[in-house]
């Protein structure tokens, strides 16, 4: 079977979309397909667009928010960015990840406050409800995503809110008090919010071995679904069971342990776990660039959206009184650029492209493997036969 790389079906995907509009879906009847393990997606443009601002320090900017199109699937994300000093690459792949592994600049030392601007925010909030929280006359949904935007940053890149501009794209014209004023607002109220938003559906580690008759593996499930059906792709026999007592799973929900329960006759072989749900990309999931060599924009989600997401575990084991099989790696990762490696940005220090400010250099996509929990051994068994 010829496998497509992630360049070549990139390339692929580019070409489509010169010949029809990102506005076309598929059908409301058709299933989305299910991703494998975290989210990911590609940046196709502008949500929104907001006002321009200048921070204290920093060049001018515009502010929006920004579609990331899940791969192989109609399905949608709305995020901010989290880092104004670092441009935003046209058609930049990104995967969801977590805070701690934020590579952009500035430290995101309140990443708790952000997730709470997010929460209590424009457009989580609508806002009707955030002129009447903030005591404000009037506020459009331009200036409460600029104000959120500049909030964000505020606590992303340490930087204040110094000037308020109209916006390029916008035929609107701005209150630039109704801007600053909901800007302190949001920084003056956000509290430290204890808790990451969990993970849409992810299971670790993506591989384990051992022998017949033991019970092989701890895979520790993380999601924001609930009592997700637990799926087997093996011999008969074989089971997913709790990893303290044993007890066969047919279910799992976040923070569950489980492992496979090989019998103790069986073969030497492999199998495999299978989850799929829907599922929510919370509010304040990060979303880095997977290009480490051309850093782009990091991005936060800024609602809730509902995926149809799946992940894998999978195992291999030898016969009673064998030799566990060796384990390859199941997915490879490219180190976060450190914040003095990350992109400055281009003339005007501009956050994102539109057409009156200057475009950024487009991507170069790179192929990087799905960490999807599969294991190589059975391609690697076809390799040494000479198939």
């Amino acid at each position: 079977m010829t496998h497509v790389s992630r360049r070549a079906s990139s390339v692929l995907l580019a070409l489509a979309l010169i010949l029809v509009p990102l506005s076309v879906t598929g059908s409301a009847s058709a299933e989305p397909a299910p991703y494998r393990g975290s989210a990911e997606g590609r940046y196709t443009g502008v949500a929104e667009h907001g006002h321009a601002v200048t921070m204290a320090g920093e060049p001018y900017t515009t502010t929006a928010t920004f579609n990331v199109h899940l791969q192989e699937s109609d399905q949608r994300l709305t995020t901010y960015c989290i880092d104004v000093r670092t441009g935003l690459v046209e058609d930049a792949w990104y995967r969801e990840d977590q805070w701690e592994n934020y590579p952009g600049q500035g430290d995101f030392a309140d990443p708790g406050k952000v997730h709470w601007i997010l929460k209590n925010s424009y457009p989580v909030v609508d806002v009707e409800e955030l002129q009447e929280e903030a005591e404000l006359a009037r506020l459009t949904e331009s200036e409460a995503l600029t104000a959120t935007q500049a909030a964000i940053w505020h606590f992303s890149n340490g930087v204040d809110l110094d000037r308020v501009e109209q916006g390029p794209e916008l035929d609107t014209n701005v209150n630039a008090g109704n801007v600053t004023h909901l800007y302190r607002y949001l920084i003056d109220n956000a509290e430290e919010l204890p808790n990451e938003p969990a993970s849409p559906l992810t299971v670790s580690p993506g591989a384990d071995s051992g022998l017949a008759g033991d019970t092989i593996g701890e895979f520790t499930v993380e999601t924001s679904g609930e009592s997700i059906p637990v799926g087997v792709e093996g011999p008969d026999g074989v089971e997913v069971v709790d990893a303290d007592s044993g007890d066969t799973v047919e279910e799992v929900s976040d923070g569950d342990v489980v492992a496979f329960s090989v019998p103790a006759d069986a073969e030497a072989g492999e199998a495999t776990l299978v989850l799929e749900t829907t599922a929510a990309v919370e509010t304040g999931r990060l979303f880095k660039g997977e290009d480490s060599e051309e850093p782009t924009q990091t991005l936060i989600s800024a609602q809730d959206s509902e995926i149809v997401i799946g992940d894998t575990a999978a195992i291999a084991w030898d016969a009673a009184g064998g030799t566990p099989p060796e384990v390859e790696p199941t997915t490879e990762t490219d180190p976060s650029p450190v914040a003095d490696q990350a992109a400055t940005p281009t003339s005007g220090g501009l956050a994102f492209t539109g057409n009156a400010v200057i475009a950024l250099v487009a991507a170069a996509l790179v192929a990087i493997a799905a960490g999807t929990g599969v294991m190589y051994l059975t391609r690697r068994r076809r390799a040494q036969a000479g198939e």
